[in-house]
């Protein structure tokens, strides 16, 4: 896959856990566990914002195309 997460990086960073976050952006664990671990096809624009706003992060911090 081209599109790289790297939300476990800025979750760490900000020092929060994955039931927090899930919880302040109003997703199940089991959802954002899926788009911390790479395995997500897609992610709503709505989803990213509100994990932006509540990491104090730019779209760009959490994904990354490579190669």
């Amino acid at each position: 896959m081209a599109i790289i997460v790297n939300l476990d990086v800025m979750m760490a960073i900000r020092k929060i856990s994955l039931s927090e976050l899930a919880i302040k952006v109003g997703i199940t664990n089991s959802n954002l566990s899926i788009l911390k671990t790479n395995k997500a096809k897609a992610i709503r624009f709505s989803t990213l914002e509100a994990i932006c706003r509540e990491l104090k992060c730019q779209p760009g911090d959490i994904l990354e195309y490579r190669d």
